[in-house]
């Protein structure tokens, strides 16, 4: 299936649609995170999206490069003051290479699902590993699969209802673990429609993506604020040390 690419009216509108990650008790203790773990090093943000989190981590004093798949995505992004700061190369975050080392590579938001298969999903940890030094650290934010939300018997549920915002997940292929995530949004009072499928992950297999391409699993927590990752927890942030110096 490949990797989900935003188009034009998509990008346009995406600062607005996820107007609550922009906030600042959601998007600070992201940056607080990352900027430690730059160590004053170069930082890579795979699928860098419209800048919304490395623009304010460019502006800590942090230097910021990005890959995008989306050219319209990486448009907005450039129109935003700072951006000049966080080079962007437009290219798939399976096998794009940006020239030099760095020290963190992070990938927010679930985006490593926006890559529909399994071999293409690990092809992002051996070219995380690529980029990173030896000791270098990997960053995952991803959902734990929800599928005890959905009632025996039924393949779809409702994860949003807000009157600006009506978002449908339903489970298309179980066994290739494919799922598709379906959104109506009110937008400048017209309603946007997107659908688009991913490949949902479970920690473990994240771990053994990671041990493929020379991580180990450091930490992980339940939130950007270190609370305890339990079976409980809905989501996390996967934090994989580079062991080798030549894992590609």
């Amino acid at each position: 299936m490949g990797s989900t690419v935003w188009d034009e009216q998509i990008a346009a509108a995406y600062d607005r649609t996820t107007a609550g990650l922009f906030e600042p008790a959601v998007l600070d203790p992201a940056v607080d995170c990352l900027a430690g773990l730059a160590r004053g090093g170069r930082v890579l943000e795979f699928a860098v999206g419209t800048g919304r989190v490395a623009l304010p981590l460019s502006a800590r004093g942090v230097e910021v490069h990005g890959i995008e798949l989306s050219p319209p995505m990486a448009e907005q992004l450039r129109a935003k003051p700072g951006a000049d700061a966080v080079p962007v190369t437009i290219g798939d975050m399976t096998c794009t290479r940006v020239p030099g080392k760095f020290t963190l590579v992070y990938l927010v938001r679930n985006t490593i699902m926006n890559v529909t298969t399994q071999e293409e999903q690990v092809a992002v940890f051996a070219n995380a590993a690529a980029h990173l030094v030896a000791g270098g650290c990997f960053v995952v934010e991803l959902i734990v699969p929800q599928l005890r939300r959905v009632p025996p018997g039924e393949a779809a549920r409702v994860f949003s209802l807000e009157p600006d915002h009506v978002g449908i997940e339903t489970f298309d292929d179980v066994v290739g673990q494919i799922a598709w995530s379906h959104h109506w949004f009110s937008v400048d009072g017209c309603l946007l429609q997107h659908s688009a499928p991913y490949r949902y992950v479970w920690p473990s297999e994240l771990d053994l993506m990671a041990q493929l391409a020379g991580f180990r699993l450091r930490d992980r927590w339940a939130d950007w604020e270190e609370s305890p990752f339990t079976s409980e927890s809905a989501e996390h942030v996967s934090f994989y040390e580079k062991l080798r110096q030549d894992a590609a």
